[in-house]
């Protein structure tokens, strides 16, 4: 299965000129709403994550809200172990709802689009917090423009080619384009 061409078909990987969450701006974009609401498309690579770390001895898969907990339940399942979410309270990351994990527990974090690997970051603190051993990160989508240290291997089931530029490093070519800030167009209904 070409998971490229799949993604461009599902939507998810757009092209034209973005402003990021983070400010920069970058020619790709990728929509992880376009694979979450395709189960097909996201099992897919989640099946890739769960293959690549099938060996590991994984026992608990940890995922952020808000995509993060569809992808952790997906890849949990494929592998046969439970999922945990790391969710927000006051502004600190932790674990709610009674969720636990026990010492030593061997962890894949998972996410949807590794870019600065912040919220992937976030969710090993609190693993590492628990006493819980990270064994992997499994992200669907890596847009990085380089490889953050997350202190265990980073598998990406599709690598995307994706430059992002400071707002005042912006190349002609791209300033050219209108900029868009994607999700914050209301679509109502499809129109």
């Amino acid at each position: 299965m070409d998971l490229g061409k799949l993604l461009e078909e599902s939507g998810a990987i757009l092209h034209g000129h973005f402003v990021l969450t983070s400010g920069r701006h970058s020619d790709v974009y990728f929509e992880k709403f376009r694979v979450l609401e395709q189960p097909r498309v996201l099992s897919a690579l989640c099946e890739k994550i769960a293959e690549h770390f099938r060996d590991q001895g994984i026992d608990i898969v940890a995922g952020p809200l808000t995509g993060g907990i569809i992808i952790a339940f997906e890849v949990a399942r494929q592998l046969g172990c439970n999922a945990v979410y790391v969710e927000s309270e006051g502004g600190v990351k932790m674990l709610r709802r009674g969720a636990t994990v026990p010492d030593g527990a061997r962890v894949l974090v998972v996410d949807d689009v590794l870019t600065t690997g912040k919220s992937i970051h976030e969710v090993l603190s609190v693993m590492r917090n628990c006493k819980a051993v990270p064994v992997g990160v499994g992200v669907l989508i890596s847009r990085s423009e380089g490889q953050p240290d997350f202190g265990c291997p980073c598998f990406a089931a599709h690598r995307v080619e994706a430059r992002s530029w400071a707002p005042e490093e912006v190349p002609d070519w791209l300033a050219a384009i209108p900029a868009v800030k994607p999700g914050t167009r209301p679509n109502v209904c499809g129109r």
